[in-house]
């Protein structure tokens, strides 16, 4: 078994460095290598999974293309311009929003220009409201309806009686004070930016001039405000149906499942957005959402149904060694997690590929929900698109790497929002 992990272990390692669609690909090495050399047999690949993404991407993918995500960030921006003496803690709030209600993190890149030139016209340290807001754009991917990682999560656990609202109830309220957490204690991170060394050398040199960050147009409000009304109408549609099963459509003895519902609303959302704002379907799968999202989905496929073939071939085993030790301290699954998710350097394929062994092992599904947010791991090397990105954007110099190379601008937030987030998960589902 130990021969078989490190062949999975290193297919995930080498798929990650590879970037894109290599983590999937890299996935079907592992599992021939599972299948031909160890003679194990492959499980079913996780179709619904990745067709309830596809689904859900379709839909982002047409409101981007309609205008609809430029239109929300021009509101957003609107939002912090009024408010910059509070932006440390505005800014995260927004990038949670914005992927809670998209369902991709990749939605931040938008955000961050100009998270960072109000906080520095505001003489704020940008590192404080970029590190944070990073951070948030991915806890809200935990709280999302529509999330690819809050989907699969549902499918798994939806055979256990378990609804969309019973994961909402828990990791909404979790994760949102998990982020003020974080936001709280970035608001005393570093010296202020007068004081700051490199932004002083940079002032001296000339190197923050006045420049503006410009936002894409929105060409057509009309159709831009639409898109976003026919999305979020959606996204509204999928908690109620999620919530009250009753509403679904049932037949003989059995009522519509939830991924079969996600995928048709999402795919009538998506031509809907089409057919009303005359959009082009070509436009909408050359945007960035689309990309990320197809990403998303070949990642799943190809890892998730190695995982699933290593855990189904060595269960016993599996089962006999931490079994035990799972029992007893069930938070420690939450470890594994976080660790995952700093390989995989995705929080859908995190849980596709972990949540069926600790299933397996018996820990209960509302256990899984309260840890759901351990897949967020992806900040403890700094090596995110996001997090180069908010580095990037930070003209002043504040936000960036250590000399330790893990003592970065995210770590400390990142900790902070990810600990609170589980503890209050934990006493959440106490309550309830």
């Amino acid at each position: 078994m130990l021969i078989q992990f490190l062949f999975v272990l290193a297919a995930i390692i080498v798929g990650a460095r590879l970037g894109g669609i290599g983590l999937g690909v890299m996935g079907g090495i592992g599992l021939a290598v599972l299948t031909f050399v160890f003679g194990l047999e492959p499980t079913s690949p996780p179709i619904d999974v990745m067709l309830m993404i596809a689904a859900v991407i379709s839909a982002a993918s047409c409101m981007q293309a309609a205008g609809g995500l430029d239109y929300m960030v021009r509101i957003a921006e609107r939002i912090l311009r009024r408010n910059p003496a509070h932006i440390t803690i505005l800014a995260p709030l927004v990038t949670y929003t914005f992927t809670f209600l998209a369902g991709t993190g990749h939605v931040a890149y938008s955000l961050l220009p100009v998270i960072a030139e109000v906080a520095t016209e505001t003489k704020i340290r940008p590192e404080r409201p970029l590190g944070i807001a990073v951070i948030a754009s991915q806890q809200g991917i935990t709280a999302s309806p529509i999330s690819a990682a809050t989907v699969a999560l549902l499918g798994m656990l939806t055979g256990f009686g378990i609804s969309l609202f019973d994961i909402l109830k828990i990791c909404i309220p979790a994760t949102i004070i998990g982020i003020l957490a974080g936001a709280f204690y970035s608001m005393r991170v570093g010296k202020e930016l007068v004081n700051d060394p490199e932004y002083i050398k940079r002032l001296k040199a000339g190197l923050l001039d006045n420049q503006h960050t410009q936002l894409t147009d929105v060409k057509n409000l009309t159709k831009a405000r639409l898109s976003v009304a026919i999305f979020l109408i959606t996204t509204l549609l999928i908690v109620l149906f999620g919530s009250i099963p009753s509403l679904r459509p049932s037949f003989d003895s059995s009522i519509l499942s939830m991924p079969l519902l996600i995928e048709i609303l999402m795919l009538s959302a998506a031509a809907l957005i089409l057919l009303l704002t005359r959009t082009s379907g070509i436009e909408a799968a050359k945007g960035s959402i689309f990309s990320a999202g197809m990403q998303a989905v070949i990642a799943i496929f190809g890892i998730a149904w190695m995982g699933d073939t290593f855990i189904n071939g060595n269960i016993a085993e599996l089962k006999g060694s931490i079994e035990s030790v799972v029992s007893q301290m069930p938070w420690l699954f939450g470890v594994a997690l976080f660790v995952m998710s700093i390989l995989l350097y995705s929080q859908a394929a995190t849980i596709r590929a972990i949540a069926p062994l600790g299933i397996a092992l018996g820990i209960s599904p509302m256990m899984m929900i309260a840890l759901f947010p351990a897949v967020n791991g992806y900040f403890f090397i700094p090596n995110y698109p996001t997090i180069i990105a908010a580095i990037n954007f930070d003209r002043t110099g504040t936000t960036g790497i250590g000399k330790w190379i893990l003592n970065h601008s995210f770590m400390m937030p990142g900790l902070i929002t990810t600990v609170v987030s589980i503890s209050v998960g934990l006493l959440l589902i106490q309550l309830f």
